[in-house]
Protein backbone atom coordinates (compact mmCIF):
# COMPACT_ATOMS: atom_id res chain seq x y z
CA UNK A 1 0.00 0.00 0.00
CA UNK A 2 0.85 3.63 -0.79
CA UNK A 3 1.82 6.06 2.20
CA UNK A 4 0.72 8.91 -0.20
CA UNK A 5 -2.12 11.22 -0.40
CA UNK A 6 -3.79 10.81 -3.45
CA UNK A 7 -4.18 13.20 -6.34
CA UNK A 8 -6.96 15.40 -5.51
CA UNK A 9 -6.77 17.33 -8.94
CA UNK A 10 -7.07 20.54 -9.28
CA UNK A 11 -9.23 23.80 -10.55
CA UNK A 12 -8.61 23.36 -14.57
CA UNK A 13 -6.66 26.38 -15.13
CA UNK A 14 -6.16 27.26 -19.01
CA UNK A 15 -3.92 30.48 -18.97
CA UNK A 16 -1.62 28.10 -17.47
CA UNK A 17 -2.44 24.66 -19.92
CA UNK A 18 -2.34 27.14 -23.24
CA UNK A 19 1.44 28.92 -21.51
CA UNK A 20 2.69 25.83 -21.83
CA UNK A 21 5.04 25.12 -24.76
CA UNK A 22 7.90 22.53 -25.54
CA UNK A 23 10.93 23.03 -27.71
CA UNK A 24 11.03 19.61 -29.46
CA UNK A 25 15.22 19.78 -30.49
CA UNK A 26 15.81 20.22 -27.15
CA UNK A 27 13.73 17.64 -25.59
CA UNK A 28 15.55 15.14 -27.75
CA UNK A 29 18.83 16.35 -27.83
CA UNK A 30 18.35 15.76 -23.66
CA UNK A 31 16.76 12.63 -24.22
CA UNK A 32 19.27 11.11 -26.18
CA UNK A 33 22.05 11.90 -23.51
CA UNK A 34 20.10 9.51 -21.01
CA UNK A 35 21.32 6.38 -22.08
CA UNK A 36 25.17 8.23 -22.42
CA UNK A 37 25.06 9.46 -18.95
CA UNK A 38 25.51 6.80 -16.51
CA UNK A 39 26.06 3.09 -16.87
CA UNK A 40 25.52 -0.09 -14.64
CA UNK A 41 27.31 -2.92 -14.28
CA UNK A 42 28.03 -6.42 -13.12
CA UNK A 43 25.67 -6.54 -9.27
CA UNK A 44 24.63 -2.97 -9.71
CA UNK A 45 22.99 -3.93 -13.03
CA UNK A 46 21.30 -7.00 -11.22
CA UNK A 47 20.09 -5.25 -8.78
CA UNK A 48 18.36 -2.45 -11.13
CA UNK A 49 17.03 -5.47 -12.90
CA UNK A 50 15.41 -6.65 -10.24
CA UNK A 51 13.86 -3.25 -9.13
CA UNK A 52 12.62 -3.26 -12.79
CA UNK A 53 10.66 -6.12 -11.79
CA UNK A 54 8.76 -4.86 -9.13
CA UNK A 55 8.31 -1.69 -11.16
CA UNK A 56 6.33 -4.11 -14.06
CA UNK A 57 2.32 -4.22 -14.79
CA UNK A 58 2.76 -7.59 -16.32
CA UNK A 59 0.43 -7.53 -19.48
CA UNK A 60 -1.77 -9.59 -21.68
CA UNK A 61 -4.17 -7.50 -24.08
CA UNK A 62 -4.80 -9.54 -26.99
CA UNK A 63 -8.00 -10.56 -28.60
CA UNK A 64 -7.13 -14.22 -27.96
CA UNK A 65 -6.89 -14.22 -24.20
CA UNK A 66 -8.25 -16.88 -22.35
CA UNK A 67 -8.93 -17.27 -18.34
CA UNK A 68 -5.83 -20.35 -18.76
CA UNK A 69 -3.23 -17.66 -19.96
CA UNK A 70 -4.67 -15.27 -17.68
CA UNK A 71 -3.88 -17.56 -14.71
CA UNK A 72 -0.35 -18.46 -16.15
CA UNK A 73 0.75 -15.02 -16.26
CA UNK A 74 -0.29 -14.80 -12.98
CA UNK A 75 1.68 -17.81 -11.93
CA UNK A 76 4.47 -15.64 -13.84
CA UNK A 77 3.63 -12.32 -11.74
CA UNK A 78 4.07 -14.18 -8.35
CA UNK A 79 7.71 -16.36 -9.21
CA UNK A 80 9.16 -13.98 -12.04
CA UNK A 81 12.31 -15.76 -11.57
CA UNK A 82 13.51 -19.13 -11.79
CA UNK A 83 14.73 -20.61 -7.96
CA UNK A 84 17.98 -21.20 -9.33
CA UNK A 85 18.62 -17.58 -10.63
CA UNK A 86 16.73 -16.29 -7.51
CA UNK A 87 19.17 -18.25 -5.07
CA UNK A 88 22.70 -17.51 -7.08
CA UNK A 89 21.21 -13.60 -7.10
CA UNK A 90 21.45 -14.13 -2.78
CA UNK A 91 17.65 -12.14 -3.64
CA UNK A 92 15.26 -14.90 -2.01
CA UNK A 93 14.38 -12.56 1.25
CA UNK A 94 13.40 -10.24 -1.41
CA UNK A 95 10.39 -11.53 -2.41
CA UNK A 96 10.81 -9.95 -6.24
CA UNK A 97 7.65 -10.04 -8.04
CA UNK A 98 6.03 -7.51 -10.29
CA UNK A 99 3.75 -4.10 -9.46
CA UNK A 100 0.87 -5.45 -10.84
CA UNK A 101 -1.43 -7.69 -13.59
CA UNK A 102 -3.20 -5.87 -16.17
CA UNK A 103 -6.08 -7.02 -18.24
CA UNK A 104 -9.13 -6.82 -20.17
CA UNK A 105 -11.93 -6.80 -17.61
CA UNK A 106 -13.97 -10.24 -18.46
CA UNK A 107 -10.34 -11.24 -17.15
CA UNK A 108 -10.14 -9.65 -14.48
CA UNK A 109 -12.04 -12.23 -12.21
CA UNK A 110 -9.68 -15.22 -13.35
CA UNK A 111 -6.64 -13.10 -12.25
CA UNK A 112 -8.04 -12.19 -9.30
CA UNK A 113 -8.58 -15.97 -7.96
CA UNK A 114 -5.00 -16.36 -9.48
CA UNK A 115 -3.56 -13.76 -7.33
CA UNK A 116 -5.23 -14.30 -4.42
CA UNK A 117 -2.81 -13.88 -1.48
CA UNK A 118 -0.21 -12.81 -2.94
CA UNK A 119 -1.33 -9.00 -2.31
CA UNK A 120 -0.29 -8.50 -6.47
CA UNK A 121 -3.34 -6.20 -7.72
CA UNK A 122 -5.47 -6.38 -11.14
CA UNK A 123 -5.55 -3.60 -13.30
CA UNK A 124 -8.23 -3.68 -16.16
CA UNK A 125 -8.33 -1.56 -18.78
CA UNK A 126 -11.23 0.44 -19.76
CA UNK A 127 -13.32 3.19 -21.38
CA UNK A 128 -13.41 1.70 -24.92
CA UNK A 129 -9.63 0.57 -24.91
CA UNK A 130 -7.67 1.44 -26.86
CA UNK A 131 -9.33 3.76 -29.11
CA UNK A 132 -11.90 5.29 -26.50
CA UNK A 133 -14.67 5.93 -29.51
CA UNK A 134 -17.25 4.13 -27.43
CA UNK A 135 -20.42 6.24 -26.33
CA UNK A 136 -19.32 8.26 -22.64
CA UNK A 137 -22.27 6.13 -20.66
CA UNK A 138 -20.63 3.05 -21.72
CA UNK A 139 -17.24 3.74 -20.74
CA UNK A 140 -18.30 5.00 -17.44
CA UNK A 141 -20.47 1.37 -16.81
CA UNK A 142 -16.87 -0.07 -17.77
CA UNK A 143 -15.25 1.64 -15.33
CA UNK A 144 -18.08 0.83 -12.82
CA UNK A 145 -18.29 -2.96 -13.85
CA UNK A 146 -13.82 -3.20 -13.81
CA UNK A 147 -14.08 -2.15 -9.87
CA UNK A 148 -17.03 -4.28 -8.98
CA UNK A 149 -15.32 -6.53 -9.79
CA UNK A 150 -12.09 -6.32 -7.71
CA UNK A 151 -9.55 -4.52 -10.22
CA UNK A 152 -7.75 -2.03 -7.86
CA UNK A 153 -6.74 0.11 -10.75
CA UNK A 154 -8.35 0.75 -13.94
CA UNK A 155 -6.26 2.16 -16.74
CA UNK A 156 -8.74 4.38 -19.06
CA UNK A 157 -7.80 6.06 -22.36
CA UNK A 158 -8.90 9.50 -23.09
CA UNK A 159 -10.54 11.17 -26.10
CA UNK A 160 -7.29 11.84 -28.59
CA UNK A 161 -10.13 14.55 -30.46
CA UNK A 162 -10.34 16.69 -27.36
CA UNK A 163 -6.66 17.40 -27.26
CA UNK A 164 -5.90 18.15 -31.13
CA UNK A 165 -9.00 20.66 -31.39
CA UNK A 166 -7.34 22.00 -27.90
CA UNK A 167 -10.71 21.47 -26.37
CA UNK A 168 -8.95 21.50 -22.32
CA UNK A 169 -12.29 21.62 -20.87
CA UNK A 170 -13.52 18.53 -22.41
CA UNK A 171 -10.48 16.60 -21.71
CA UNK A 172 -10.63 18.06 -17.80
CA UNK A 173 -14.06 16.96 -17.48
CA UNK A 174 -13.87 13.63 -19.11
CA UNK A 175 -10.75 12.26 -17.01
CA UNK A 176 -12.23 13.96 -14.24
CA UNK A 177 -15.85 12.03 -14.62
CA UNK A 178 -13.67 8.80 -14.91
CA UNK A 179 -11.90 9.54 -12.02
CA UNK A 180 -15.36 9.68 -9.85
CA UNK A 181 -16.16 6.31 -11.59
CA UNK A 182 -13.04 4.88 -9.98
CA UNK A 183 -13.89 5.18 -6.08
CA UNK A 184 -11.14 3.68 -4.27
CA UNK A 185 -9.18 2.28 -7.02
CA UNK A 186 -6.45 4.61 -9.07
CA UNK A 187 -6.90 5.81 -12.14
CA UNK A 188 -3.94 5.81 -14.63
CA UNK A 189 -4.67 7.97 -17.80
CA UNK A 190 -3.75 7.16 -21.01
CA UNK A 191 -2.51 9.92 -23.56
CA UNK A 192 -2.20 7.80 -26.25
CA UNK A 193 0.90 10.16 -27.31
CA UNK A 194 2.01 8.91 -30.49
CA UNK A 195 -1.29 9.97 -31.62
CA UNK A 196 -1.17 13.65 -29.86
CA UNK A 197 0.79 14.92 -33.36
CA UNK A 198 3.20 17.34 -30.72
CA UNK A 199 5.07 17.32 -27.35
CA UNK A 200 3.35 20.52 -26.90
CA UNK A 201 -0.13 18.66 -27.11
CA UNK A 202 1.62 15.64 -25.14
CA UNK A 203 2.59 18.35 -22.11
CA UNK A 204 -0.63 20.29 -21.91
CA UNK A 205 -2.45 16.75 -22.15
CA UNK A 206 -0.52 15.69 -18.79
CA UNK A 207 -0.97 18.29 -17.38
CA UNK A 208 -5.08 18.56 -17.64
CA UNK A 209 -4.90 14.87 -16.85
CA UNK A 210 -3.39 15.50 -13.28
CA UNK A 211 -5.72 18.17 -12.47
CA UNK A 212 -8.52 16.53 -13.29
CA UNK A 213 -6.87 13.98 -10.45
CA UNK A 214 -5.51 11.30 -12.19
CA UNK A 215 -3.29 8.98 -9.94
CA UNK A 216 -0.79 8.13 -12.69
CA UNK A 217 -0.38 9.14 -16.67
CA UNK A 218 0.43 6.71 -18.57
CA UNK A 219 2.38 7.35 -22.42
CA UNK A 220 0.50 4.77 -24.82
CA UNK A 221 -2.18 1.66 -25.20
CA UNK A 222 0.86 0.06 -27.14
CA UNK A 223 -1.61 -0.82 -29.91
CA UNK A 224 -0.79 2.69 -31.44
CA UNK A 225 2.25 2.87 -34.23
CA UNK A 226 4.18 5.01 -31.62
CA UNK A 227 4.53 3.88 -28.35
CA UNK A 228 6.81 5.31 -25.13
CA UNK A 229 9.93 6.86 -26.14
CA UNK A 230 12.58 8.75 -24.44
CA UNK A 231 11.56 12.29 -25.33
CA UNK A 232 7.97 11.81 -24.84
CA UNK A 233 8.96 10.32 -21.35
CA UNK A 234 10.91 12.99 -20.50
CA UNK A 235 8.41 15.84 -21.18
CA UNK A 236 5.83 14.10 -19.53
CA UNK A 237 7.92 13.34 -16.29
CA UNK A 238 8.75 17.32 -16.17
CA UNK A 239 5.42 18.22 -16.03
CA UNK A 240 4.60 15.80 -12.94
CA UNK A 241 7.77 17.09 -11.52
CA UNK A 242 6.39 20.87 -12.16
CA UNK A 243 2.69 19.66 -10.53
CA UNK A 244 4.55 18.50 -7.49
CA UNK A 245 6.20 21.69 -7.02
CA UNK A 246 2.73 23.53 -7.83
CA UNK A 247 0.41 21.38 -6.05
CA UNK A 248 2.15 18.96 -3.45
CA UNK A 249 0.64 15.72 -5.18
CA UNK A 250 3.04 13.13 -6.83
CA UNK A 251 1.21 11.93 -9.77
CA UNK A 252 2.63 8.04 -11.15
CA UNK A 253 4.10 7.45 -14.19
CA UNK A 254 3.68 4.33 -16.87
CA UNK A 255 5.71 4.59 -20.11
CA UNK A 256 3.91 1.78 -22.03
CA UNK A 257 4.54 -0.48 -25.56
CA UNK A 258 7.56 -1.15 -27.27
CA UNK A 259 9.75 -1.71 -24.19
CA UNK A 260 11.25 -4.93 -24.74
CA UNK A 261 14.89 -4.65 -23.57
CA UNK A 262 16.65 -4.86 -19.92
CA UNK A 263 18.29 -2.16 -21.46
CA UNK A 264 15.68 -0.36 -22.41
CA UNK A 265 13.96 -0.20 -18.77
CA UNK A 266 17.44 0.98 -17.61
CA UNK A 267 17.27 4.11 -19.34
CA UNK A 268 13.98 4.70 -18.24
CA UNK A 269 15.00 4.02 -14.41
CA UNK A 270 17.71 6.65 -14.80
CA UNK A 271 15.34 9.18 -16.49
CA UNK A 272 12.98 8.61 -13.38
CA UNK A 273 16.22 8.88 -11.02
CA UNK A 274 17.48 12.15 -12.60
CA UNK A 275 14.56 13.88 -13.08
CA UNK A 276 11.96 12.78 -9.99
CA UNK A 277 14.17 11.39 -7.82
CA UNK A 278 14.27 8.08 -5.82
CA UNK A 279 11.10 7.80 -4.44
CA UNK A 280 9.38 7.59 -7.82
CA UNK A 281 11.51 4.75 -8.13
CA UNK A 282 8.77 2.35 -6.71
CA UNK A 283 5.75 0.93 -7.85
CA UNK A 284 3.14 3.53 -5.93
CA UNK A 285 4.61 6.02 -8.77
CA UNK A 286 6.11 4.02 -11.68
CA UNK A 287 5.34 1.28 -13.77
CA UNK A 288 6.30 -0.35 -16.97
CA UNK A 289 3.58 -1.30 -18.81
CA UNK A 290 5.38 -4.74 -20.33
CA UNK A 291 4.21 -8.04 -21.57
CA UNK A 292 8.03 -9.58 -23.12
CA UNK A 293 10.24 -7.34 -20.94
CA UNK A 294 10.14 -10.03 -18.25
CA UNK A 295 11.30 -12.62 -20.72
CA UNK A 296 14.86 -10.42 -21.59
CA UNK A 297 15.46 -9.18 -17.60
CA UNK A 298 15.50 -12.71 -16.54
CA UNK A 299 18.01 -13.48 -19.37
CA UNK A 300 20.06 -10.70 -18.93
CA UNK A 301 20.07 -12.06 -14.87
CA UNK A 302 20.88 -15.36 -16.01
CA UNK A 303 23.98 -14.31 -17.68
CA UNK A 304 24.75 -12.39 -15.06
CA UNK A 305 24.43 -15.32 -12.74
CA UNK A 306 26.05 -18.33 -15.45
CA UNK A 307 27.86 -16.53 -17.57
CA UNK A 308 26.14 -17.89 -20.59
CA UNK A 309 23.00 -16.47 -22.31
CA UNK A 310 20.00 -18.42 -22.47
CA UNK A 311 17.70 -18.85 -25.65
CA UNK A 312 14.77 -16.89 -25.19
CA UNK A 313 12.39 -20.17 -25.33
CA UNK A 314 14.19 -21.11 -21.83
CA UNK A 315 12.49 -18.49 -20.01
CA UNK A 316 8.78 -19.48 -18.71
CA UNK A 317 6.57 -17.01 -20.00
CA UNK A 318 2.61 -18.42 -21.14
Amino acid sequence: MSDLPRNAGHPLDLDVVRAIRVNRSAAERRAVTIPTRRTVKKEWQAAWLLKAITLMDLTTLSGDDTAGNVTRLCAKARHPLRDEIVDALGARSLRVRVGAVCVYHQLVEPALQALDGSGIPVAAVSTGFPAGLSPFAQRLAEIHASVKAGAKEIDIVITRAHVLTGDWRALYDEVKAFRAACGDAHLKTILATGELATLTNVARASWVAMQAGADFIKTSTGKEGTNATLPVSLVMVRQIREYASVTGFKVGYKPAGGIRTAKQSLDYLLLIKEELGNRWLQPDLFRFGASGLLTDIERQLEHFVTGRYAATHHQPMP
